[in-house]
Parts: C-alpha cells; structure tokens; sequence
C-alpha cells in the first residue's frame, strides 16, 4: 500500500481531532478495522477507486459497512466524499495506525515465520527486539514457510535475520570458498 502525502496529512488531522476528544485508541481500532475489511476485499477497494461510481453511493456503502464507527472516523468519510478521494481511505487508516503508535511511543516488528508464532517463539522475538529498539514493541506476524524455521525481523530499517533459509545459504557460501 504505497502511503501519498495526502493519506499522511489526512491521517495528521484525524488523529489531533480523536486525541482533542479523547478519542484517540478508539479511532485507532476504526482505523485498524478499516485496513482489515478494504485489505480483505477486492470488491470494496475497487468500489472506493472507482470514478464512475458517485461519492454518495460510497458514502452510504461506508456508513452500511462501518456502522459503529466513532464520529470522528465518520467525520474522516464525510471529508473524503467532500473531497472526493475515498481510494485512499485504506492508506489514511494505515497512516493513522502509525502515527499512532509512534505517539504512544510504540514501535511495529514485523516478524515472518515458517509458521504462526508460538508463545516461546513470541517471547525470544521480543528479547531480540529490545537489543535493537527501545520503544514498546508490537509484533505483527507474516507466515512464509520458504524461510524453514526460525524468525526475520524487520524494526525499522533495521533486519535481523535467524531463519534457517538464512543459515542454509551461509553455510552455502562457507562450503564454496
């Protein structure tokens, strides 16, 4: 999901309006909800990119599927019918859940592994992670089984690779020498 200026400043704004009213983790979980829904179909993120089809129509398709919203999440849709540019509403959401985080001194790992983590594997991830970062560390999993076992982490700009795919190749290298 590549992130526009527009979706950051969007994000900027929604995010100083929920944290004035107090809103702030609870539009957070909105925006987490919305990421998920637009990611999981492809009909609705063509029905939000679509020109053809009026902001009004996408406006009351919104307020059908994210019914229980808060009002600043529903302010977000009102501004975007506005402006007519609700094929960034799931790059805004993203945008807000970063910025988030980054407020409450929370930074993402995104870990892959040949297999969804287990609690042991969840705990030595997290143990590797503060050698490497300082801030509260939210672990968002991918599963590749092509990396065999073990974990590749990525804080940042900052890898850390213990996968056995990894180790195979080093071993690779160190035999061919």
């Amino acid at each position: 999901m590549r992130m526009s200026r527009a979706a950051i400043r969007y994000a900027k704004a929604i995010l100083e309006t929920a944290v004035s009213s107090g809103k702030a983790s609870q539009v957070n979980e909105d925006m987490k909800n919305i990421v998920a829904t637009v990611e999981a179909s492809t009909d609705l993120k063509e029905f939000l990119s679509s020109p053809i089809i009026f902001p009004s129509l996408k406006m009351n398709a919104l307020t059908q599927v994210f019914g229980s919203v808060q009002a600043e999440t529903k302010s977000l849709f009102k501004l975007l019918q506005e402006n007519k540019r609700f094929e960034i509403l799931a790059a805004i959401a993203s945008q807000y859940n970063i910025q988030f985080d980054e407020m409450n001194g929370v930074e993402v790992a995104k870990v892959t592994t040949a297999f969804p983590i287990t609690a042991d594997l969840e705990a030595k991830i997290l143990a590797k992670a503060a050698t490497i970062s300082t801030k509260k560390i939210t672990i968002q999993n991918t599963v590749d089984p092509s990396i065999i076992g073990g974990f590749i982490m990525r804080i940042g700009d900052k890898q850390y690779n213990a996968s056995v795919s990894n180790r195979l190749q080093e071993l690779k290298r160190e035999f061919s020498n």
